[in-house]
């Protein structure tokens, strides 16, 4: 049996759109991680990152450190003029779309770093998705001093009690 030029031409375009159909479906991930410490050594450090999703949309629920004593999600928000942050309980991520974590916008604070951590420039993050997803992402620090005193750079929050929005200022207990 002969084929024609034009029946080989259209099986030979089927072959690659067939087998584009049988990859492995986008999986959900996050790039892009890096920490910036505060000027202020006392003051936490802020985080940021992209997260890519998957083929089906999910909620990023929390994110926790071995290196860091406490980890919370914040957005910075316009309000009456001047900007502010507000805590943010979980972020939605839409089926392969992108959300980022820049400054200006989302972001996290990341309290009481362990100095050891800053000694090796990055901290490792377990990011807890509503999938049941735990993503493991290193993330590079910014800033860090080169031979951090005890105190340095720990982020520690003593000296931000004014922040009306900070767990430890209203009296709330910090873990979620």
């Amino acid at each position: 049996m002969r084929f024609s030029l034009l029946g080989r031409t259209m099986a030979m375009l089927a072959v690659p759109m067939a087998l584009a159909s049988c990859t492995d479906p986008q999986p959900l991930y996050v790039d892009q991680a890096w920490i910036q410490l505060n000027p202020n050594p006392s003051a936490p450090a802020a985080g940021y990152f992209v997260v890519h999703g998957g083929e089906q949309p999910v909620q990023l629920l929390r994110i926790t450190s071995d290196g860091a004593m406490r980890i919370d999600m914040h957005q910075s928000v316009m309000t009456n003029g001047m900007m502010t942050m507000e805590p943010v309980d979980s972020v939605d991520i839409p089926a392969k779309g992108t959300v980022r974590f820049e400054p200006g916008g989302k972001h996290l604070m990341i309290h009481t770093i362990n100095p050891a951590y800053l000694q090796q420039g990055k901290l490792t993050l377990t990011m807890l998705f509503s999938n049941d997803d735990r993503l493991i992402v290193d993330a590079q620090i910014k800033g860090a001093p080169t031979r951090a005193a005890p105190n340095e750079g720990t982020g520690n929050m003593s000296d931000m009690s004014h922040m009306s929005h900070m767990p430890e200022a209203n009296g709330a207990e910090g873990a979620r």
